[in-house]
């Protein structure tokens, strides 16, 4: 690698180790959440899924708030980007989605449509079924919940009960790489060495490699048989690969639009897709719903 090279690299590396000066935060269960808040109009939350950050919400948000709309936030989940782990390692889906009604209550919005990708997408479903007064439209993108899903390679290492330790102490930039070129399609050049160093460098600050193993570690409730209860308004977008996810079939009235080649990671591959999708159906007067 040429020195100019090395230079790029590192300056990338450092553009992740601190939040940028104008970072905004909010008090909330006794962490200090990360988010961004942009646009006017409804407002919608968008949750990033398990390893990722709010960054990996931006183009969606971006698009979303460019209609004129929607006031977007997106926040670090608890254990993720710059909001960083819960002193009490409690990573219950539930838990996730009472820390987020007290979140956007404490932004002063008391109503909100939840979009969710992955790990996310679990939490705004769970948000909707236990807050269903605050939850007005749901988007679920490749919205994990069933106990048939098969785990991504990252979360099955962390639960490896050999590596699971190591991984609180180390992770190779190279592992990084391979876990995300596993969540994409085939053929996507998403996976670049600016996401891996976004990815693994947020990773890697204090707590969150340990907060995401605690995360593979906890026996989540198996919610699913109350899916068929969610009665708000509710999109399903997936990838063609995505299995052992029904919510399309459970869900009363709720639509569902499969993407031709996308991967996990469709608000990053394809954001246009997930954006225009999601706004389309947000628009939809209620009378028609």
């Amino acid at each position: 690698m040429s020195e100019r090279s090395q230079r790029r690299r590192q300056s990338r590396r450092t553009q992740w180790c601190a939040p940028d000066p104008d970072a905004t935060f909010v008090s909330v269960d006794g962490l200090r959440v990360h988010y961004r808040r942009t646009g006017q109009g409804r407002p919608v939350l968008l949750l990033h899924g398990s390893g990722s950050s709010l960054h990996g919400m931006e183009q969606v948000a971006e698009l979303l708030s460019a209609t004129g709309e929607f006031e977007v936030v997106r926040p670090d989940l608890p254990g993720s980007g710059f909001t960083g782990p819960r002193a009490d390692r409690d990573y219950r889906v539930r838990t996730y989605a009472s820390t987020l009604a007290r979140f956007m209550a404490a932004l002063g919005l008391p109503a909100y449509a939840v979009m969710g990708n992955s790990l996310g997408g679990n939490i705004a479903w769970n948000l909707a079924l236990d807050h269903p007064e605050r939850v007005t439209d749901l988007v679920l993108v490749n919205a994990t919940g069933y106990p048939e899903k098969s785990l991504p390679r990252g979360l099955r290492l962390a639960r490896n009960p050999l590596l699971g330790p190591l991984l609180r102490r180390w992770l190779p930039r190279a592992a990084t790489a391979r876990n995300l070129r596993a969540l994409v399609g085939p053929g996507s050049t998403l996976v670049d060495d600016d996401l891996v160093d976004r990815v693994h460098t947020l990773m890697s600050r204090p707590g969150n490699r340990s907060a995401f193993v605690d995360l593979a570690n906890t026996q989540q409730a198996d919610r699913s048989a109350e899916i068929a209860r969610i009665s708000v308004h509710t999109l399903v977008l997936r990838g063609p690969g995505v299995d052992g996810q029904h919510f399309a079939r459970d869900i009363p009235g709720s639509v569902e639009l499969v993407h031709r080649d996308g991967g996990h990671l469709l608000p990053e591959e394809d954001p246009h897709w997930v954006a225009g999708a999601a706004a389309h159906f947000l628009g939809v007067p209620g009378e028609a719903r």
